[in-house]
């Protein structure tokens, strides 16, 4: 389906109402789904498309994923949520995950954004020089 700039321009406006503090309000992304279905303007279909695909990006950049090669102490972790929580925003939601073949090292992704500090990322980074 393709998304006229109204439609864009709408989406945005709806995001922006369903903030609250600059965070993602899920009651009031549900409130407006309802009232847009409701009121059935025109295009609203390309609308609630749009407006979806933008929710699911801000969730997205709201999530962060730490994969490290062993168990992270107490203090490790919090210094990490720290640090992300400082350089991302507040609100951000930390998940930590043992992945044994990074070796040594961390992987942060973050949305879209990976940050690779692993010992296998740095091997594999080295193979491909050679």
């Amino acid at each position: 389906m393709k998304i006229n700039r109204q439609a864009r321009s709408d989406a945005k406006a709806l995001l922006r109402a369903c903030r609250d503090n600059g965070l993602l309000d899920e009651r009031r992304v549900r409130d407006a789904v309802t009232r847009v279905i409701a009121a059935k303007p025109r295009g609203y279909a390309a609308v609630l498309a749009h407006f979806t695909r933008l929710v699911k990006v801000d969730i997205e950049r709201r999530t962060a994923v730490v994969e490290s090669a062993t168990a992270l102490t107490t203090e490790m972790s919090n210094q990490i949520s720290a640090n992300l929580g400082s350089r991302h925003g507040a609100g951000l939601q930390l998940s930590f995950r043992i992945v044994p073949e990074l070796i040594g090292g961390l992987r942060v992704r973050v949305g879209s954004n990976i940050y690779d500090g692993s010992v296998a990322g740095r091997l594999a980074a080295l193979s491909e020089t050679f």
